[in-house]
């Protein structure tokens, strides 16, 4: 068995246990984290799961790897102390390595405890091409999100448009990665694995769009490169549970999981 422990309790989370008792295979989930006072309310949540509060209690259920699917502040607030202390760290909310003395701590950290960190693609495919693609020489890249206005809510682009009124297509952000991701933590995970995989944050270009037209969350990609060119557009289903993420994030959790122990990797 593969044991697996997660850092949060809400729709990821829940995405992701189901995908891995659909895959029925020999990975488990034996552990979730949540914060104090919240144990009733994420075992509804998650079911047959063990739940903790502590960080120390989840790491002493032994897992192979810690994966956090609860935001970017868990992986500031925790994300240190699980890699030091020896465990492979899984990160879907990438975008908080925009913050460059975080990502120096988690790199530390890694280093100290002779651990990894792990970043699943997250909800775009094309990010295995970029990376091929920069190692042989990566000349731009352009990442473009459009979705729909209900997605953006809670976000900054409250004060650039009438997200209610919203008719046809409004750019809300233009500018790099880096700052997308910090400004947008809840919508531009995307923006910053692009980042990461290819020419980093300041020279990748980022465009947020909210459009009421759009089919889904919406993802386009152009990398251009010694190698060649490649543009993709991916459109994905909101998540179920919550509208700024798409369904593909969590499942994309879940294959980085189940490949672990896999003969085949792919």
């Amino acid at each position: 068995m593969t044991a697996i422990a997660l850092i949060g309790y809400g729709g990821i989370a829940q995405d992701v246990a189901a995908a891995l008792r659909a895959a029925n295979g020999d990975t488990r989930i034996v552990g979730a984290l949540c914060r104090p006072g919240r144990v009733a309310k994420a075992c509804a949540a998650l079911g047959d799961i063990p739940v903790v509060e502590t960080l120390a209690d989840l790491l002493a259920s032994r897992p192979k790897v810690v994966a956090e699917v609860a935001g970017q502040q868990a992986v500031a607030e925790y994300g240190p102390e699980v890699l030091r202390r020896g465990f492979d760290l899984l990160v879907i909310s990438v975008g908080a390595l925009a913050e460059a003395k975080l990502l120096e701590r988690l790199k530390a950290a890694a280093r100290e405890g002779k651990s990894r960190l792990l970043l699943p693609a997250g909800a775009v495919g094309g990010i295995d091409a970029i990376a091929a693609m920069r190692a042989g020489g990566l000349s731009a890249v352009r990442y473009r999100s459009r979705k729909p206005p209900a997605a953006w809510r809670g976000s900054p682009a409250e004060k650039v448009a009438d997200l209610d009124k919203l008719a046809g297509r409004t750019v809300l952000y233009r500018g790099s990665a880096g700052e997308a991701a910090l400004l947008y933590p809840q919508n531009a995970n995307v923006a910053a694995a692009v980042a990461l995989a290819g020419l980093g944050f300041d020279r990748t270009e980022v465009e947020l769009v909210a459009d009421s037209t759009a089919p889904g969350n919406v993802h386009e990609i152009e990398a251009e490169g010694a190698a060649g060119r490649f543009a993709i557009q991916l459109q994905g289903k909101p998540s179920r549970t919550n509208p700024k993420t798409s369904a593909l994030a969590a499942l994309s959790v879940a294959r980085a999981l189940l490949n672990l122990d896999a003969t085949i990797v792919i």
